[in-house]
Protein backbone atom coordinates (compact mmCIF):
# COMPACT_ATOMS: atom_id res chain seq x y z
CA UNK A 1 0.00 0.00 0.00
CA UNK A 2 1.42 3.37 -1.08
CA UNK A 3 0.94 6.44 1.11
CA UNK A 4 2.72 9.48 2.60
CA UNK A 5 4.13 9.43 6.13
CA UNK A 6 3.50 13.19 6.55
CA UNK A 7 0.54 13.91 4.23
CA UNK A 8 -0.31 17.18 6.00
CA UNK A 9 2.88 18.73 4.57
CA UNK A 10 0.96 19.01 1.27
CA UNK A 11 -0.33 22.30 2.71
CA UNK A 12 3.07 23.77 1.83
CA UNK A 13 2.53 23.31 -1.92
CA UNK A 14 0.66 26.61 -2.58
CA UNK A 15 2.93 28.65 -0.28
CA UNK A 16 5.17 30.19 -3.02
CA UNK A 17 2.15 31.12 -5.12
CA UNK A 18 0.45 32.73 -2.13
CA UNK A 19 3.59 34.74 -1.38
CA UNK A 20 3.86 35.78 -5.01
CA UNK A 21 0.23 36.86 -5.06
CA UNK A 22 0.28 38.79 -1.79
CA UNK A 23 3.82 40.16 -1.98
CA UNK A 24 4.18 43.94 -2.33
CA UNK A 25 3.72 45.14 -5.90
CA UNK A 26 6.77 46.45 -7.81
CA UNK A 27 7.48 50.12 -7.49
CA UNK A 28 5.69 52.34 -10.01
CA UNK A 29 7.48 54.13 -12.78
CA UNK A 30 7.34 57.30 -10.73
CA UNK A 31 9.54 55.75 -8.10
CA UNK A 32 12.08 54.48 -10.58
CA UNK A 33 15.42 56.15 -10.97
CA UNK A 34 15.63 58.74 -13.77
CA UNK A 35 16.59 57.37 -17.15
CA UNK A 36 19.06 59.05 -19.53
CA UNK A 37 18.12 58.89 -23.20
CA UNK A 38 20.97 58.81 -25.71
CA UNK A 39 20.14 61.04 -28.69
CA UNK A 40 21.89 58.86 -31.28
CA UNK A 41 20.54 55.46 -30.26
CA UNK A 42 20.54 54.14 -33.80
CA UNK A 43 24.25 54.84 -34.22
CA UNK A 44 24.94 53.15 -30.86
CA UNK A 45 23.10 50.00 -31.89
CA UNK A 46 25.10 49.79 -35.11
CA UNK A 47 28.33 50.19 -33.18
CA UNK A 48 27.40 47.32 -30.82
CA UNK A 49 25.53 44.70 -32.85
CA UNK A 50 25.52 42.16 -29.95
CA UNK A 51 23.37 44.50 -27.92
CA UNK A 52 20.92 44.60 -30.83
CA UNK A 53 19.81 41.04 -30.14
CA UNK A 54 16.31 41.01 -28.86
CA UNK A 55 15.89 39.70 -25.41
CA UNK A 56 14.06 36.47 -26.11
CA UNK A 57 14.29 35.21 -22.59
CA UNK A 58 10.96 34.60 -20.98
CA UNK A 59 10.11 34.27 -17.33
CA UNK A 60 7.81 31.35 -18.01
CA UNK A 61 10.47 28.55 -18.17
CA UNK A 62 12.05 29.87 -14.99
CA UNK A 63 8.74 29.90 -13.17
CA UNK A 64 7.94 26.39 -14.37
CA UNK A 65 11.29 25.02 -13.21
CA UNK A 66 11.08 26.77 -9.85
CA UNK A 67 7.56 25.44 -9.36
CA UNK A 68 8.69 21.89 -10.12
CA UNK A 69 11.60 22.22 -7.69
CA UNK A 70 9.23 23.29 -4.93
CA UNK A 71 6.65 20.59 -5.68
CA UNK A 72 9.25 17.81 -5.68
CA UNK A 73 10.85 19.10 -2.48
CA UNK A 74 7.50 19.10 -0.71
CA UNK A 75 6.79 15.58 -1.98
CA UNK A 76 10.14 14.45 -0.58
CA UNK A 77 9.29 16.04 2.79
CA UNK A 78 5.98 14.17 2.81
CA UNK A 79 8.05 10.94 2.72
CA UNK A 80 6.25 8.73 0.21
CA UNK A 81 6.58 5.07 1.10
CA UNK A 82 5.22 1.66 0.31
CA UNK A 83 3.94 -0.26 3.31
CA UNK A 84 3.35 -3.97 2.99
CA UNK A 85 0.08 -5.21 4.38
CA UNK A 86 0.52 -5.79 8.07
CA UNK A 87 0.41 -9.27 9.48
CA UNK A 88 -1.29 -10.09 12.74
CA UNK A 89 0.01 -13.05 14.68
CA UNK A 90 -2.51 -14.39 17.15
CA UNK A 91 -1.64 -17.79 18.58
CA UNK A 92 -3.61 -19.88 21.00
CA UNK A 93 -1.32 -22.14 22.92
CA UNK A 94 0.88 -22.55 25.92
CA UNK A 95 4.54 -22.24 26.81
CA UNK A 96 6.00 -25.71 27.06
CA UNK A 97 9.49 -26.23 28.38
CA UNK A 98 11.02 -29.68 27.97
CA UNK A 99 13.74 -30.60 30.45
CA UNK A 100 15.48 -33.72 29.15
CA UNK A 101 18.03 -35.74 31.08
CA UNK A 102 21.04 -36.51 28.89
CA UNK A 103 23.32 -37.88 31.60
CA UNK A 104 25.43 -40.95 30.93
CA UNK A 105 22.79 -43.27 32.40
CA UNK A 106 20.50 -42.45 29.46
CA UNK A 107 22.69 -44.84 27.45
CA UNK A 108 20.98 -47.81 29.11
CA UNK A 109 19.38 -50.02 26.48
CA UNK A 110 16.44 -51.38 28.48
CA UNK A 111 14.09 -50.14 25.73
CA UNK A 112 15.60 -52.58 23.24
CA UNK A 113 13.49 -55.04 21.29
CA UNK A 114 14.37 -58.43 19.93
CA UNK A 115 15.39 -56.90 16.61
CA UNK A 116 16.80 -53.53 17.61
CA UNK A 117 18.97 -52.07 20.34
CA UNK A 118 17.37 -48.88 21.63
CA UNK A 119 18.62 -46.70 24.45
CA UNK A 120 16.54 -44.57 26.78
CA UNK A 121 17.69 -41.41 25.05
CA UNK A 122 16.85 -42.84 21.61
CA UNK A 123 13.26 -43.44 22.68
CA UNK A 124 13.06 -39.98 24.26
CA UNK A 125 14.31 -38.35 21.07
CA UNK A 126 11.82 -40.25 18.92
CA UNK A 127 8.69 -39.76 21.04
CA UNK A 128 9.37 -36.22 22.23
CA UNK A 129 10.61 -35.14 18.79
CA UNK A 130 7.35 -36.23 17.14
CA UNK A 131 5.35 -34.52 19.87
CA UNK A 132 7.25 -31.24 19.41
CA UNK A 133 6.63 -31.23 15.65
CA UNK A 134 2.89 -31.38 16.32
CA UNK A 135 2.85 -28.39 18.68
CA UNK A 136 1.80 -25.73 16.18
CA UNK A 137 0.90 -22.47 17.87
CA UNK A 138 2.75 -23.39 21.08
CA UNK A 139 6.04 -21.95 22.21
CA UNK A 140 8.41 -24.81 22.98
CA UNK A 141 11.81 -24.63 24.65
CA UNK A 142 14.42 -27.24 25.53
CA UNK A 143 16.59 -27.57 28.63
CA UNK A 144 19.12 -30.38 28.65
CA UNK A 145 20.80 -31.43 31.85
CA UNK A 146 23.30 -33.87 33.25
CA UNK A 147 25.82 -32.73 35.81
CA UNK A 148 24.79 -29.19 34.81
CA UNK A 149 21.67 -27.72 33.18
CA UNK A 150 21.73 -25.77 29.93
CA UNK A 151 19.12 -23.78 28.01
CA UNK A 152 19.51 -25.71 24.78
CA UNK A 153 16.70 -23.90 22.87
CA UNK A 154 14.82 -20.80 24.17
CA UNK A 155 11.04 -20.68 23.85
CA UNK A 156 10.19 -20.51 20.17
CA UNK A 157 7.42 -21.22 17.68
CA UNK A 158 9.97 -22.96 15.46
CA UNK A 159 9.23 -26.48 16.61
CA UNK A 160 11.26 -27.97 13.77
CA UNK A 161 14.44 -26.45 15.22
CA UNK A 162 13.60 -27.75 18.70
CA UNK A 163 13.10 -31.26 17.34
CA UNK A 164 16.38 -31.13 15.41
CA UNK A 165 18.34 -29.80 18.39
CA UNK A 166 16.94 -32.58 20.57
CA UNK A 167 17.87 -35.24 18.00
CA UNK A 168 21.48 -33.94 17.99
CA UNK A 169 21.98 -34.47 21.73
CA UNK A 170 24.12 -37.32 23.04
CA UNK A 171 24.15 -39.06 26.39
CA UNK A 172 26.87 -37.70 28.65
CA UNK A 173 27.44 -34.44 26.75
CA UNK A 174 26.26 -32.45 29.82
CA UNK A 175 28.15 -34.63 32.30
CA UNK A 176 27.57 -38.00 33.91
CA UNK A 177 25.66 -36.87 37.02
CA UNK A 178 22.06 -35.61 37.29
CA UNK A 179 21.02 -32.07 38.31
CA UNK A 180 17.23 -32.16 38.52
CA UNK A 181 16.96 -29.07 40.73
CA UNK A 182 19.09 -26.95 38.41
CA UNK A 183 17.01 -28.04 35.41
CA UNK A 184 13.81 -26.97 37.15
CA UNK A 185 15.35 -23.65 38.25
CA UNK A 186 16.55 -22.83 34.75
CA UNK A 187 13.15 -23.70 33.29
CA UNK A 188 11.38 -21.49 35.86
CA UNK A 189 13.62 -18.56 34.97
CA UNK A 190 12.65 -18.95 31.31
CA UNK A 191 8.92 -19.48 31.87
CA UNK A 192 8.21 -16.91 34.58
CA UNK A 193 7.78 -14.01 32.11
CA UNK A 194 5.15 -15.83 30.06
CA UNK A 195 1.34 -15.42 30.53
CA UNK A 196 -0.16 -17.14 33.55
CA UNK A 197 -2.07 -20.34 32.94
CA UNK A 198 0.09 -21.39 30.01
CA UNK A 199 3.35 -22.29 31.75
CA UNK A 200 4.14 -25.99 31.62
CA UNK A 201 7.31 -27.94 32.30
CA UNK A 202 7.80 -31.59 31.37
CA UNK A 203 10.80 -33.05 33.16
CA UNK A 204 12.23 -36.36 31.92
CA UNK A 205 14.90 -38.14 33.92
CA UNK A 206 16.09 -41.67 34.63
CA UNK A 207 18.00 -41.13 37.85
CA UNK A 208 18.36 -39.35 41.16
CA UNK A 209 19.39 -35.79 41.85
CA UNK A 210 23.06 -35.83 42.87
CA UNK A 211 24.69 -32.64 41.56
CA UNK A 212 22.20 -29.74 41.81
CA UNK A 213 23.15 -26.43 43.36
CA UNK A 214 19.40 -25.83 43.97
CA UNK A 215 17.50 -28.49 45.95
CA UNK A 216 14.82 -29.97 43.67
CA UNK A 217 11.97 -29.28 46.09
CA UNK A 218 13.04 -25.66 46.55
CA UNK A 219 13.01 -25.27 42.77
CA UNK A 220 9.56 -26.93 42.64
CA UNK A 221 8.20 -24.49 45.23
CA UNK A 222 9.55 -21.63 43.14
CA UNK A 223 7.76 -23.09 40.10
CA UNK A 224 4.53 -23.23 42.09
CA UNK A 225 4.99 -19.56 43.06
CA UNK A 226 5.07 -18.63 39.36
CA UNK A 227 2.13 -20.89 38.46
CA UNK A 228 4.22 -23.40 36.52
CA UNK A 229 2.85 -26.95 36.36
CA UNK A 230 5.47 -29.66 36.26
CA UNK A 231 4.83 -33.06 34.72
CA UNK A 232 7.59 -35.44 35.77
CA UNK A 233 8.54 -38.52 33.81
CA UNK A 234 10.66 -41.38 35.04
CA UNK A 235 12.28 -42.98 32.00
CA UNK A 236 13.39 -46.61 32.18
CA UNK A 237 13.27 -49.40 34.71
CA UNK A 238 14.61 -49.66 38.23
CA UNK A 239 17.16 -52.32 39.08
CA UNK A 240 19.55 -54.17 36.80
CA UNK A 241 19.56 -52.85 33.23
CA UNK A 242 21.90 -53.52 30.27
CA UNK A 243 24.47 -50.82 29.78
CA UNK A 244 27.02 -50.51 26.92
CA UNK A 245 30.63 -50.92 28.00
CA UNK A 246 33.67 -49.02 26.80
CA UNK A 247 35.11 -52.06 25.03
CA UNK A 248 31.88 -53.13 23.31
CA UNK A 249 29.18 -55.43 24.52
CA UNK A 250 26.85 -54.84 27.45
CA UNK A 251 26.98 -55.21 31.19
CA UNK A 252 24.20 -55.25 33.76
CA UNK A 253 24.30 -52.14 35.94
CA UNK A 254 22.16 -51.24 38.93
CA UNK A 255 20.19 -47.99 38.37
CA UNK A 256 17.35 -46.39 40.27
CA UNK A 257 14.81 -43.62 39.67
CA UNK A 258 13.86 -41.37 42.58
CA UNK A 259 10.13 -41.82 42.00
CA UNK A 260 9.24 -40.39 45.40
CA UNK A 261 10.96 -37.10 44.54
CA UNK A 262 9.40 -36.91 41.08
CA UNK A 263 5.94 -37.57 42.49
CA UNK A 264 6.38 -34.88 45.13
CA UNK A 265 7.56 -32.32 42.55
CA UNK A 266 4.54 -33.01 40.38
CA UNK A 267 2.12 -32.90 43.33
CA UNK A 268 3.43 -29.56 44.64
CA UNK A 269 2.97 -27.83 41.29
CA UNK A 270 -0.35 -29.42 40.31
CA UNK A 271 1.15 -31.70 37.71
CA UNK A 272 1.36 -35.47 37.44
CA UNK A 273 4.01 -38.16 37.57
CA UNK A 274 4.45 -40.83 34.88
CA UNK A 275 6.69 -43.83 34.72
CA UNK A 276 7.66 -44.51 31.11
CA UNK A 277 8.99 -48.00 30.67
CA UNK A 278 7.94 -48.12 27.02
CA UNK A 279 6.95 -45.80 24.22
CA UNK A 280 3.21 -46.06 24.88
CA UNK A 281 3.64 -44.79 28.42
CA UNK A 282 5.71 -41.88 27.17
CA UNK A 283 3.15 -40.99 24.50
CA UNK A 284 0.34 -40.97 27.07
CA UNK A 285 2.07 -38.11 28.88
CA UNK A 286 1.70 -35.78 25.91
CA UNK A 287 -1.92 -36.81 25.45
CA UNK A 288 -2.47 -35.43 28.92
CA UNK A 289 -0.73 -32.17 27.98
CA UNK A 290 -3.11 -31.78 25.03
CA UNK A 291 -5.98 -31.52 27.47
CA UNK A 292 -4.55 -28.39 29.09
CA UNK A 293 -6.44 -25.14 28.64
CA UNK A 294 -4.85 -22.97 25.98
CA UNK A 295 -4.36 -19.23 26.42
CA UNK A 296 -4.27 -16.60 23.71
CA UNK A 297 -1.02 -14.76 23.17
CA UNK A 298 -0.74 -11.06 22.50
CA UNK A 299 -1.46 -9.73 19.03
CA UNK A 300 1.59 -8.53 17.13
CA UNK A 301 1.52 -6.23 14.10
CA UNK A 302 4.37 -6.09 11.60
CA UNK A 303 4.83 -3.17 9.17
CA UNK A 304 7.47 -3.30 6.45
CA UNK A 305 8.19 0.18 5.11
CA UNK A 306 9.96 0.88 1.81
CA UNK A 307 10.74 4.65 1.48
CA UNK A 308 10.61 6.47 -1.88
CA UNK A 309 11.46 10.05 -0.82
CA UNK A 310 14.71 9.96 -2.80
CA UNK A 311 12.81 9.91 -6.11
CA UNK A 312 11.13 13.36 -5.76
CA UNK A 313 14.30 14.67 -4.11
CA UNK A 314 16.37 13.58 -7.09
CA UNK A 315 13.87 15.15 -9.52
CA UNK A 316 14.06 18.46 -7.64
CA UNK A 317 17.86 18.40 -7.97
CA UNK A 318 17.55 17.75 -11.70
CA UNK A 319 15.15 20.70 -12.03
CA UNK A 320 17.65 22.91 -10.18
CA UNK A 321 20.36 21.76 -12.55
CA UNK A 322 18.17 22.52 -15.56
CA UNK A 323 17.38 25.94 -14.13
CA UNK A 324 21.09 26.70 -13.69
CA UNK A 325 21.86 25.60 -17.25
CA UNK A 326 18.99 27.70 -18.57
CA UNK A 327 20.19 30.80 -16.71
CA UNK A 328 23.79 30.39 -17.90
CA UNK A 329 22.67 29.93 -21.49
CA UNK A 330 20.42 33.01 -21.30
CA UNK A 331 23.27 35.17 -20.02
CA UNK A 332 25.54 34.03 -22.79
CA UNK A 333 22.91 34.98 -25.34
CA UNK A 334 22.53 38.40 -23.71
CA UNK A 335 26.25 39.10 -23.94
CA UNK A 336 26.58 37.63 -27.38
CA UNK A 337 29.15 35.06 -26.36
Amino acid sequence: MFHFYFPWLALLLPLPFIIRKWAPAPKSSKDKAPEVYFPSMDRLKKAFPAANIENKRSDRPVLILLSLVWVFLVLALMQPEKVDQFKQVKNEGYDLMLAVDISASMQAVDFSTQTKVISRLDVTKEVVGKFVLGRRGDRVGLVTFGQQAYLHVPLTLDTVSVSRMLSDTMAGMAGNATAIGDAIGLSVRTLRERPKGSRVLVLLTDGEDNSSSIPPMEAAKLAKQYGIRIYTVGVGKNGQVPFPTRFGGYAMVEVSIDEALLKEIAAVTGGQYFLATDQKALESIYSKINELEKTESNQTTFLIRDPFYYYPLGLSMLCLLALSVFQIRSRKLEHGS
